[in-house]
């Protein structure tokens, strides 16, 4: 007889999945661009990207991820402990878009004209916290706009990423209701 999982273990391989997923993505992105375009003031990043379909899937789990994908920035790119505070706990701050999940419900969002506002929202608090955190532990005023500019090629991956995923079966979606409706659908 074959064992089935508790739900659980289904979100923590999936939790788990994400963040490799996202760590194994942002360390190539990093990489590449150190080698490729050393002088290049723009960076890219899929943080929103990921940390938006696990919010999607998971709902506050994925808080996880916007910590982990501002570590592994740091990390990577040889960041200080300051850099470490601003990038881990600002992205923190793209919890608050949760209360759109919340508000509006998961599969409206998905489904609907908020679909892809909800990511490009998540990316959007993710910089605002970062730029709050380097105001507060005065990083300079240069560095404050900064979050908002050399990331912004971002927005446009995380657009393109989410809008990929939302044509993929059960990837931007909760994964309750993704799982209820696969055993409906067997049944």
């Amino acid at each position: 007889m074959k064992k089935q999982r508790t739900w659980k273990e289904y979100r923590a391989i999936d939790l788990a999945l994400m963040a490799l997923m996202l760590a194994v993505f942002e360390y190539l992105i990093i990489n590449a661009a150190n080698f490729w375009f050393p002088d290049q003031l723009y960076t890219v990043s899929l943080a929103a990207a990921v940390t938006s379909i696990v919010y999607m899937r998971w709902g506050a789990w994925g808080g996880i991820h916007a910590v982990e994908a501002g570590a592994i920035y740091c990390l990577f790119a040889g960041g200080s402990p300051k850099q470490y505070v601003i990038y881990c706990a600002g992205n923190l701050l793209s919890m608050a878009a949760l209360f759109l999940l919340k508000a509006a419900g998961k599969e409206r969002v998905r489904t609907g004209n908020l679909a892809l506002v909800f990511p490009l929202l998540v990316q959007l608090l993710m910089h605002a916290g970062r730029a709050a955190l380097a105001a507060a532990l005065r990083a300079g005023g240069g560095s404050v706009l900064g979050f908002f500019t050399t990331d912004s090629l971002s927005y446009l991956f995380t657009f393109v990423i989410i809008w990929i995923a939302r044509k993929l079966d059960g990837v931007y979606e909760d994964q309750k209701h993704y799982l209820l409706r696969v055993n409906a659908e067997e049944e």
